[in-house]
This record gives C-alpha cells, sequence and structure tokens, in this order.
C-alpha cells in the first residue's frame, strides 16, 4: 500500500528558536508531516543552527526579499506548504502572502489575546508588561495570521496561573512550557482538521 504522502510545514523565526526546534523534532516522530524548511529575517539567528542541526534547509532573507515577488513568496510557491508557521517571527507577515496562502498561515503569541497584542508586544515586552500588572493568570494564543498584528482568529488558547509577584523571567518559563506542550499539537490537528483541546491532546 502507498504510503500517504507528508504535509508539509514552513517554519518563520526571528530569534533563537526553541519553538521551531521543538516543532521538528516532534513531526520527526511520526508520519503526518515533516517540517521541510525554516525561514529567519536574521542571517545570524540560531534557529537557522538549530534547523541545520536536525537536517532541516534553512536560509534568511532581506526585508526587501520578504516584499518582493522573486523573494520569499518565490520560495513559498516553489515549497508548496500546507501550513506556514510562525514562531516568534517579529516583523509583519505581507498581504501578498496571505493572500497567496489563504488560511494557511497561523502564529503563536505568549498571551490572552487580544491582551498583550499589538506592535511591539511580543517575546520579553510582554511578560515584562504582565508582571508589570500583576495579573492573575497569563497564557498562549495560537492563532490566523491576518493583515493587523495579532488579530487574527484565534484557533486555541490555554492559560496558567499566576501569583502576581513573579519576575518577566518565571513568567517566560511558565509561557514556554506551555508553547512546548501545546504547539505542536494544535499544528498537527490543523494539518488533521481536526480540533485540539488539552483533553483530547
Amino acid at each position: 500500500m502507498k504510503t500517504p504522502k507528508r504535509k508539509r510545514i514552513v517554519i518563520f523565526a526571528s530569534g533563537n528558536g526553541t519553538n521551531a526546534q521543538n516543532i521538528i523534532e516532534h513531526f520527526q516522530q511520526g508520519h503526518l508531516a515533516k517540517v521541510v524548511l525554516v525561514l529567519s529575517n536574521k542571517k545570524d539567528a540560531k534557529v537557522l543552527e538549530r534547523a541545520k542541526a536536525l537536517e532541516v534547509m534553512a536560509s534568511s532573507f532581506t526585508r526587501d526579499e520578504l516584499h518582493s515577488e522573486n523573494g520569499v513568496l518565490k520560495t513559498l510557491k516553489k515549497t508548496d506548504p500546507d501550513i506556514i508557521v510562525l514562531a516568534g517571527f517579529l516583523l509583519k507577515f505581507p498581504a501578498p502572502l496571505l493572500q497567496e496562502f489563504p488560511g494557511k498561515v497561523i502564529n503563536i503569541h505568549p498571551a490572552l489575546l487580544p491582551k498583550y497584542g499589538g506592535k511591539g508586544m511580543y517575546g520579553s515586552h510582554v511578560h515584562e508588561a504582565v508582571a508589570q500588572n500583576k495579573e492573575k493568570e497569563t497564557g498562549i494564543t495560537i492563532h490566523y495570521v491576518n493583515e493587523e498584528y495579532d488579530e487574527g482568529a484565534i484557533i486555541y488558547q490555554t492559560k496558567v496561573a499566576l501569583g502576581g509577584d513573579e519576575t518577566a523571567k518565571e513568567i517566560a518559563e511558565k509561557v514556554h512550557a506551555l508553547e512546548y506542550l501545546h504547539f505542536p499539537k494544535v499544528i498537527e490537528s490543523l494539518l488533521n482538521e481536526s480540533e485540539y483541546t488539552e483533553f483530547n491532546g
């Protein structure tokens, strides 16, 4: 019997790439999908090293290439991804790319949107704001990407309780644990066209 073709995942990331690595390793263990390409807007981003170490093609691009028909768009058309995952990607995703891959671009945000979203709210900036406001909970939001920062339809949210006295670093550690646990499973559920909850995942 012919083995079903594995679905194709492309990851965009700007920095360290721990989420990207976690996703790559998750799908290397199964037959549903594989990460075929990792792209970064920073040529010295650690994520490129992580991907190459796991034998995944990885390359960087310039801001001009992100917005050029002969740059990132051409690469994505050639790669033909089933899903595009933004995992710590800090630039606004261009409208032409969204139009070319409708409903296929998702992002993870390290807070419970719509709180702590929008331009400039990423990574440590989010956790610092959560700590400063002594929030009693935070979490992650996985959502579709549209032309506005952090405003696309929410796919999945989960939260973690806070005491209100944690440092930004302590909050970041709790949020990262949620990201590592849930993000690959949500991607898997989207590729399977099934709903993901904490209870069936």
